[in-house]
């Protein structure tokens, strides 16, 4: 069986283009589309890796990173922050884990690809 994404979308047509970039991959998509599903979702899917966009609704994603990063139980999931901000607009998120992965929308197929599988293989 694959390795499982959360991707933490709450745009359909990014998700759908994550979705399409995915496709006829050894990887299995979950989506959630704010922080409470996302915890929910990460707690019943045991994701290999988590896609988080930063502007989401309900739970900015920089509050659910400090909340995750917080839970020992899923401090070892790999994390890749993807915004249509540069990184410098979020500085503050690397002080709560200094290797996080950050792609800046829009990317490639091939960038994402081999972010993923530095990650999780």
């Amino acid at each position: 069986m694959g390795k499982k994404i959360l991707i933490i979308e709450d745009e359909d047509e990014f998700f759908f283009f994550y979705e399409m970039m995915l496709e006829n991959t050894e990887y299995t998509v979950h989506r959630a589309v704010d922080g409470v599903q996302a915890f929910e979702m990460i707690k019943n899917e045991k994701p290999d890796l988590i896609i988080l966009d930063l502007l989401l609704d309900q739970m900015k994603g920089e509050d659910f990173l400090k909340q995750l990063k917080s839970n020992p139980q899923y401090v070892g999931i790999p994390i890749i922050i993807a915004s249509s901000f540069s990184s410098r607009s979020y500085k503050t998120i690397f002080e709560v884990d200094p290797a996080l992965t950050f792609l800046e929308k829009p990317f490639s197929q091939e960038k994402l690809l081999a972010e993923i599988k530095s990650r999780v293989g």
